[in-house]
């Protein structure tokens, strides 16, 4: 992983070689529920059963967003049931967040090109074979991911959070708020939060089995699932197993891909193992314990090829997940008091062999362990502080403390290449104040004032402050206005701040400086950084909510956004092919270094190659790359979100249309860069526009869906030709029999077809056409028309 070099290093050195990664995006758009703004948690659906004159009322639950009982996060929020994942046919949470316009299918996702061979960046990659949170885009550790309020392990060497390891037969529902949350949540909630609801109230068995595969070849995969729960009057449990494989997708079996040497894969094997335990009890009058437990273990496979057609590279990594959350709610009067802990443990074993195109023998070359473990532990209490005309003033506090260790090792050599470990204490305070409550002709006039406050005191850059202000305002119950503003922060990655520091050699005229002479050397620093200083955003969003009462099946949303992201770490040079000779790396280049500066990094590395074949002299190298990490971006980013859904009947039947766009502009530029270069409508980068569209019809048992997605083209920047849009054409039919007499009775049979006009991904042209594929797959999917069908039964 990490730089592609050209040349190969014997294995027990092998764990420090860089080599080069990519990025993918299918936006599905779902509508934000008002019941999700307005703190319903439910299915995304509106509940206004209110009186005649009144606004609507909140159920008494805590929403994603806010540590109020029964408040209103003043952000947007989207909340997507499992009745709405049953009726778009998606089989695991991977698929239903990159179905949301928000997300960016880039980062951490299968289907995303490994061995970064297009060029897109380090963690734009499928590595473990899990989906991770992209919200915005801004990369998969900028979004927080958590399990029934509970932060889970980060994974892999990028450090992002698989949310499809939890199984998507436990989940009730899954609310994702795009917008900053550090005041809230801490770390990493700059683009936004994913928080994953368990179900409480399965009572019975359930088994089922899908099978499907892409009408174009590959991909066929087979799954099994379990899933039993009960419940009594003081508790429940519910316990799901899933067992899945998949076949891969070839390069040979796509048209478009058939030029790339065979084995290769766009779309990798994999085997999945999971089983997750949850359980609740009530203890006497005033306790309630709560546990969840999640295991996963994933199993890929797959192959590419670059440099030569003599060698092909063979990956068979193995990521394991462990999370265990229990916690202890006390209820005092009117009061609540939770202590909740939270352990988490991810063990990626990347095995990297090297196999000879022509006789198949294998060669070992990467064995290594990327094994993250975090620990947490909070205290938590949340009631009301004053009665008010217009209601409880309600107040949640708390504080707490977190670490989080990372190490990899090499498993050939035996030896540890770094291990870094980080701890944190955490103190939080939110306090929701409703000023407004008063008659109107309209009806009810409700204003309701938020603020929130985190203070986070890390052991290695120190304290970090991140407040939160926002409004809700509702003139008449037909409208909704909310605003926000707020700071929020991301702690640098361990692999970032102790990967070991290397220097490498490298040809000039390979990097991006045709002219030199053939044996001319350039010399690349690259590595950790234990200096580093957390990312901070300052961040802004405010919506409109139409829900009007004479049309009470009808919700719509809009909202704007803008983060304004600095002191973002990078590996400043981002595309080594272009750093001589592209002016955004000119900062990042010394030009005819002396000797005494490359002797200075040489001694400053733990390491140094030299893979051209040409005997190092300080009097031929023309440059010297420093590509450390460091905080060196500033990143701005603003945009729209439009959402809208009507639900009626239509005789005997429910149809309901849902909609939703949104239009993403961003920009970047380097520390001593005054110009900014785009990077939304850009490869292996988000569309500027994503869009998604559809109807549901029930009657009955019967339910029929289909949606039509769009994601607009990206513009390659080394020729500046912007590829064509992609649209899909998505359909699902179910049927649920219900109890009845016989066999019959409790099945459920489903029909779902993904991409039914086999449209081809967008093409570009590639900085090496006979290794990478022509499509960014961060963007568009490979997959083509992919046909399932599943049947489960309930006991």
């Amino acid at each position: 992983m990490f730089r592609l070099v050209t040349a190969r290093v014997e294995a027990t050195a092998c764990a420090l070689k860089s080599k080069v990664f990519i990025l993918t995006l299918v936006p599905l758009l779902l509508t934000h529920s008002v019941a999700a703004q307005e703190g319903q948690a439910d299915t995304g659906t509106a509940q206004r059963d209110s009186p005649e004159g009144q606004a609507a009322q909140l159920d008494v639950v805590t929403v994603t967003g806010t540590r109020i009982k029964g408040g209103a996060s003043p952000s947007p929020v989207v909340v997507i049931g499992s009745e709405r994942i049953r009726e778009e046919g998606f089989t695991d949470l991977g698929q239903v967040i990159r179905s949301i316009p928000q997300n960016f299918s880039g980062g951490q996702n299968p289907g995303v090109l490994m061995g970064n061979v297009a060029g897109g960046g380090l963690a734009n990659q499928n590595v473990t074979g899990g989906s991770g949170l992209n919200l915005r885009g801004l990369g998969p550790d900028a979004s927080l991911t958590l399990l029934n309020g509970r932060r889970m392990s980060y994974g892999g060497f990028v450090q992002a959070v698989d949310i499809s390891a939890i199984p998507v037969e436990a989940v009730e529902r899954i609310e994702i708020m795009a917008d900053g949350a550090s005041a809230i949540y801490g770390s990493d909630a700059v683009g936004g939060v994913g928080n994953v609801i368990l179900k409480r109230d399965m009572d019975g068995v359930t088994v089922g089995g899908r099978y499907g595969a892409a009408t174009s070849g590959g991909l066929a995969t087979r799954e099994y699932t379990a899933s039993a729960g009960t419940v009594w009057p003081t508790g429940g449990v519910l316990a799901t197993f899933k067992d899945a494989s998949v076949d891969p997708i070839h390069a040979r079996q796509r048209g478009y891909t058939a030029q790339l040497p065979d084995p290769y894969s766009l779309f990798p094997a994999s085997e999945l193992r999971s089983v997750l335990l949850s359980t609740y009890q009530t203890l006497g009058d005033r306790f309630d314990l709560q546990i969840d437990a999640v295991r996963t273990r994933r199993d890929q496979r797959y192959e590419y090829y670059y440099g030569t057609r003599a060698i092909y590279n063979l990956l068979s990594p193995q990521t394991t997940t462990t999370f265990v959350a229990p916690s202890l709610e006390y209820q005092f009067g009117s009061w609540g008091l939770t202590l909740g802990g939270a352990w988490g443990k991810d063990e990626y074993l990347n095995r990297h062999d090297e196999v000879s195109a022509a006789s198949g023998a294998a060669t070992p070359y990467l064995y290594e362990c990327f094994c993250n473990a975090s620990r947490s532990a909070e205290l938590g209490a949340e009631g009301p502080v004053m009665d008010l005309a217009a209601g409880e003033a309600r107040l949640a506090l708390g504080a707490g403390h977190r670490t989080n260790e990372f190490s990899w090792t090499n498993l050939y050599a035996g030896s540890e290449v770094m291990r870094g470990e980080e701890a944190s204490r955490f103190a939080y305070a939110e306090l929701s104040v409703p000023l407004l409550g008063t008659e109107t002709g309209r009806g009810q006039q409700r204003l309701e004032l938020t603020g929130a406050v985190r203070r986070e005191n890390y052991d290695s850059f120190g304290g970090v402050s991140t407040p939160k202000l926002g409004l809700t305002y509702s003139p008449s119950k037909d409208l909704t206005f909310k605003a926000s503003w707020g700071r929020s922060f991301k702690a640098p990655t361990l692999f970032q701040q102790y990967r070991p520091q290397i220097v490498q050699m490298g040809l000039a005229q390979i990097y991006g400086s045709p002219a030199a002479a053939p044996d001319a050397l350039m010399m690349i620093f690259a590595g950790g950084n234990p200096d580093l200083s957390p990312e901070r955003a300052r961040t802004w969003s405010t919506s409109l909510v139409v829900h009007p009462d004479t049309l009470p099946g009808f919700e719509a949303e809009l909202s704007w956004f803008e983060i304004d992201y600095a002191e973002r770490v990078v590996e400043p040079i981002g595309n080594f092919y272009e750093a001589l000779s592209s002016p955004i790396y000119a900062e990042f280049v010394t030009r005819s270094p002396s000797a005494d500066q490359q002797a200075a990094a040489i001694s400053d590395a733990s390491y140094f190659f030299n893979f051209t074949g040409v005997t190092y002299d300080p009097s031929n190298v023309v440059a010297l790359l420093d590509s450390r990490y460091v905080n060196a971006m500033k990143q701005r980013i603003r945009g729209a979100d439009l959402s809208a859904s009507y639900k009626f009947d239509v005789g005997s039947s429910e149809l309901t249309v849902r909609g939703a766009a949104s239009w993403l502009n961003s920009q970047q530029r380097t520390r001593g860069t005054p110009q900014s270069r785009d990077l939304a409508g850009m490869l292996h980068n988000p569309a500027k526009l994503n869009a998604r569209a559809g109807a549901v019809w029930v009657h009955g048992g019967l339910t029929a869906s289909t949606f039509v997605t769009f994601i607009d083209g990206v513009t390659n920047p080394s020729d500046g030709i912007k590829g064509s849009s992609f649209t899909t054409l998505d359909a699902t039919l179910s049927y649920r029999t219900g109890e009845r007499a016989g066999v019959l009775s409790g099945l459920d049979l489903q029909l779902a077809a993904t991409n039914l006009l086999d449209w081809e991904p967008p093409r570009y042209a590639t900085i090496s056409p006979e290794y990478v594929p022509p499509y960014d797959s961060t963007n568009y999917s490979a997959i083509g028309r992919f046909v399932g069908v599943s049947v489960s039964r309930h006991w």
